[in-house]
């Protein structure tokens, strides 16, 4: 993404509060970056982000700012991959297809509440009958525009 005054696109919360998404070979492209004990390195995070968008707009298939689609799964302590949500299939891009039922919570806050947002998560699939599988999390902006918007709104999407 780009480092400009508007960097970040403002999000709306409401799309993604308590919802559940139905995904059909949702395209996705992927990378792999190294964390120290679920933490993600700045820098690295930055780079492989920046990197990974402008591949998918060099190929054609970044999708508009506002359908911006970020995802982070964990693995290991030591490793995260990355997934940006893309239009299309590029030859030469590392693509990955999600299928599935996603819950998805929004919560404002920082980044190190995330084990505190998975137990928010585990009681309202509880009250849904649900299990977690797997989860995601999806920052939605950028930490300067977090500053600037006041709200540093982060995603928990659990496959069930």
């Amino acid at each position: 993404m780009n480092e400009t005054k508007d960097c970040c696109p403002k999000f709306d919360p409401q799309p993604w509060q308590q919802v559940t998404h139905q995904w059909t070979d949702k395209l996705f492209i992927t990378e792999t970056i190294p964390q120290f004990l679920h933490m993600p390195l700045p820098l690295m995070y930055a780079k492989a982000v920046s990197r990974m968008w402008k591949k998918a707009q060099d190929m054609g298939i970044a999708p508009d700012i506002k359908d911006f689609l970020l995802l982070a799964y964990d693995p290991s302590p030591w490793k995260s991959e990355l997934y940006i949500a893309v239009k299309k299939d590029a030859p030469g891009a590392n693509a990955v297809r999600l299928s599935g039922t996603y819950v998805s919570m929004v919560f404002d806050g920082p980044y190190s509440g995330v084990p505190k947002y998975i137990k928010e998560m585990e009681r309202y699939l509880d009250t849904m009958k649900q299990k977690s599988k797997k989860y995601y999390f999806y920052y939605t902006t950028c930490p300067k525009c977090a500053k600037k918007y006041g709200h540093n709104y982060i995603v928990a999407l659990c496959e069930v």
